[in-house]
């Protein structure tokens, strides 16, 4: 497997830039797991080396099959990086079926902080895989769309594409 290359004291991500029905996204891996994807237009971070690794292309062919209307889980080991209430929330977007939604509140009452809705979109907010960890799938209480990275046109795109898979 790849090591991610080191300057000056700095790991690298390896990232690698895939064409996908929502546009060029990047993804990057760091020692074997993904830790970022980013939307189309976003820049590429400069501390990434341009580089397709195994992890990278197997998360390619999973997104591809999401696209494509399938409605299997992602498999590709993960690891963003952020605060421990972030991954708990992370953690628990995981567990949303394809091709349903649940509001903030819920996430929030499902990892026992029945207070913290704010702060689940917060989490939601900073979360550097979408799709592979899926905020799309969270939305208000009143059940519309609320914020998302990718605007809300490509939220309510991600889960028409569910819907109709």
């Amino acid at each position: 497997m790849l090591k991610p290359l080191h300057a000056h004291g700095v790991i690298m991500r390896r990232m690698y830039y895939y064409q996908t029905p929502i546009g060029k996204i990047g993804m990057a891996e760091e020692d074997g797991f993904i830790t970022n994807l980013w939307f189309p237009g976003t820049p590429a971070p400069i501390d990434a080396d341009l580089w397709e690794t195994p992890v990278l292309k197997r998360a390619a062919k999973q997104l591809g099959g999401y696209f494509a209307g399938g409605k299997h889980p992602f498999t590709i080991p993960l690891a963003p990086k952020g605060t421990e209430f972030m991954q708990s929330v992370w953690a628990e977007l995981q567990k949303i079926p394809c091709g349903t939604t649940v509001s903030y509140q819920e996430i929030a009452e499902r990892i026992g902080k029945k207070n913290a809705a704010r702060a689940v979109g917060l989490a939601n907010n900073k979360n550097p895989i979408p799709i592979l960890i899926p905020c799309h799938r969270v939305i208000g209480k009143n059940g519309q769309l609320t914020g998302y990275r990718g605007g809300l046109a490509m939220k309510q795109k991600l889960l028409d594409l569910e819907k109709s898979g």
